[in-house]
């Protein structure tokens, strides 16, 4: 850790975070006080509809009052994330067949501000909006819209597809282990671990061969690779989990060789002595060539 205090942006995340989280708290009062049979009603009735938009204003309003510039574009985010995180557990917890879908939308919302706050944690330094990775490229939105839209059109022609309960639980487990396995990581690598392959080597950096590090060279690689397969089969979306599977391979194939070639030059060596003992962790992955 960098320091013994949280850096301000990642404190205002967190308090933006659960004051958007807080948005579960409408459809739990109105629960208990019976004004609808279950919590998912919520989402789907007009008086819920209502709600939940005058919550989200008056919560942008509050953020408004209280931030200003960068500190405001890091709370907007982080509150975004934490309502994403409440409706998911919302839909997550109710009696409805978009269940899995809940699943789906506390994962992603989490994934993407732990990315942030890990981050302001072990390497403030780095530390940008770019560190929630809402922004990670165009092909990265593209496969999310993409998976939305198979859900959607496969749930309405194929609903049954979606009710693999025992499939979805694969998934679930698949987005657990990846997640905790890019977050170990991140917080092994500490300040280390950055979102931008470097190209030059800082005098603080040293190679991490210890922890998840000593069992794959690039467990966070290996993490996100199996958390994002993980979304799709959490969702039983049959076409995009093979995308994804494609995609994600060949997209971490050419990471870690560009990486590799940064790692080589910083540690000579012992990087070279690493890499024959270590595997990338991913299928079919062997890293970059040295002769």
């Amino acid at each position: 850790m960098a320091g013994s205090r949280l850096v301000l942006e990642g404190r205002i995340s967190i308090k933006t975070f659960i004051l958007g989280f807080s948005v579960v708290t409408i459809p739990v009062v109105r629960t208990l006080f019976g004004r609808v049979d279950w919590v998912f009603d919520y989402l789907t009735e007009t008086p819920g509809k209502i709600a939940m938009c005058v919550h989200v204003a008056v919560v942008n309003g509050l953020l408004l009052l209280l931030y200003r510039g960068p500190l405001y574009k890091v709370a907007v985010r982080a509150c975004f994330l934490g309502v994403t995180f409440g409706c998911g557990l919302i839909i997550s917890f109710s009696q409805t067949t978009w269940t899995h879908f809940g699943w789906y939308m506390c994962s992603l919302s989490f994934f993407h501000y732990s990315e942030y706050l890990v981050t302001a944690i072990i390497n403030p330094r780095s530390l940008s909006l770019d560190s929630f990775l809402l922004n990670h490229s165009v092909e990265y939105t593209l496969a999310a819209v993409s998976s939305w839209m198979e859900f959607t059109v496969e749930k309405l022609t194929v609903p049954e597809l979606k009710q693999l309960n025992w499939l979805s639980l694969a998934g679930l487990l698949m987005v657990m282990c990846g997640e905790g396995l890019r977050k170990a990581a991140m917080l092994t690598a500490g300040s280390n671990f950055n979102h931008i392959v470097q190209n030059e080597k800082a005098q603080s950096h040293v190679l991490v061969t210890s922890g998840v590090y000593s069992f794959f060279r690039h467990p966070s690689y290996v993490g996100w690779f199996y958390w994002s397969i993980g979304t799709q089969v959490m969702l039983c979306n049959p076409v995009c989990t093979v995308g994804y599977m494609l995609a994600s391979w060949r997209f971490f194939r050419e990471r870690i060789e560009e990486e590799e070639l940064s790692l080589i030059h910083f540690f000579g060596e012992d990087y070279v002595e690493y890499k024959k003992k270590v595997s990338t962790g991913l299928p079919f992955i062997s890293g970059i060539r040295v002769n």
